[in-house]
């Protein structure tokens, strides 16, 4: 396994990590899940992500009851604030009041002192960004948090949130979780950049598409006790990518996998793990046998020709709408 800075700090979290959304205190059993820990730590994983949203809690739930059979110190854990945790309105967002009982009701459920990194799960436009930035200061200050970070926030939002705390003092989010695949590259735009350049690391989630990029799913065929057969969890599957042309470029992301000796979903974490920026992809698993095949990733340097061809295949990079110009991460443009 191999183990990457996170952004300016002193974390050290591996490339490969394991989360917990539509899985973990929904439709996977306890046992299940505690297998698929257990699989996670033997293989190096270090980093665990969930978020109180989860299931309202329940995925922190099941970490929780985790934590309290291993040693704390072995998980870097990795959870988040925004959403709503009932139906009043009040219980939900990035205000003071809302982060501050958000954070002690999480550390409740995850049976531990304190949370590694504390995410913002989305950005609020209803509370000031100060007000925010100040919330997860205090918190890594009063011991509840090590650092934080954000998810989902556009470039311009996470450089207002580092100048306003380098005006203040205060501390830094050191981490980026946006969602990151094949089909799905609007990160590369600024984003990366960005985070390059302040210090943030990246922990891509979704970086399977939910699976679709397994290759599994084909025309008009949904595998028995796939994600997107579960009654709950394929509300969430991303179907709208089921189109024609999606099906013709994954039948050409197969051959070239068969070709290299693996399986479609290793490639498209592979091609992942090498964009530089990238600190780890956060991998969902139902089962310790997806987390075994997933982990192989890790290990797989993709030549220059095999990421070009992969290019020409997807043919989806960011471009410029006037001129059709390759824009983005890694692409420097000089004169008109």
């Amino acid at each position: 396994m191999q183990y990457r800075q996170l952004g300016d700090s002193g974390l050290r979290i591996s490339s490969v990590s394991l989360g917990t959304w539509l899985t973990f205190g929904t439709h996977v059993e306890r046992e299940t899940a505690i297998g698929c820990f257990d699989k996670a730590l033997e293989l190096g994983i270090n980093f665990i992500d969930t978020a109180d949203m989860y299931n309202r809690g329940e995925a922190e739930k099941t970490l929780g009851e985790y934590l309290k059979l291993i040693n704390r110190d072995q998980i870097v854990v990795g959870t988040k604030v925004f959403g709503p945790m009932s139906d009043h309105w009040m219980n939900q967002g990035l205000s003071l009041r809302h982060i501050r009982i958000a954070c002690e009701n999480s550390l409740q459920r995850l049976r531990t002192d304190y949370i590694d990194l504390y995410q913002c799960h989305r950005y609020d436009v209803d509370t000031p960004l100060e007000e925010t930035c100040y919330a997860m200061h205090n918190l890594v200050e009063r011991g509840y948090i090590l650092h934080w970070g954000v998810s989902q926030w556009t470039a311009v939002q996470i450089l207002n949130a580092v100048h306003i705390c380098e005006k203040n003092g205060w501390h830094k989010p050191i981490s980026n979780q946006p969602i990151y695949n094949m089909l799905n590259r609007s990160l590369e735009v600024d984003v990366m950049d960005v985070c390059e350049q302040n210090g943030l690391g990246l922990v891509v989630y979704s970086p399977l598409a939910q699976g679709l990029l397994t290759g599994k799913y084909k025309r008009d065929h949904t595998p028995e006790g796939s994600r997107m057969a579960h009654e709950a969890a394929g509300n969430f599957f991303p179907t709208k990518r089921m189109t024609d042309e999606y099906f013709e470029q994954q039948d050409q992301l197969i051959e070239l996998a068969d070709e290299l000796g693996m399986p479609m979903g290793r490639l498209a974490l592979a091609w992942i793990l090498q964009k530089k920026p990238l600190t780890s992809v956060i991998m969902g698993a139902s089962k310790p046998e997806q987390i075994e095949e997933n982990v192989l990733a890790n290990d797989i340097v993709l030549e220059e020709e095999v990421m070009e061809r992969i290019e020409t295949i997807l043919g989806n990079a960011p471009v410029d709408q006037y001129s059709g110009a390759r824009v983005g991460y890694g692409i420097v443009k000089r004169g008109y």
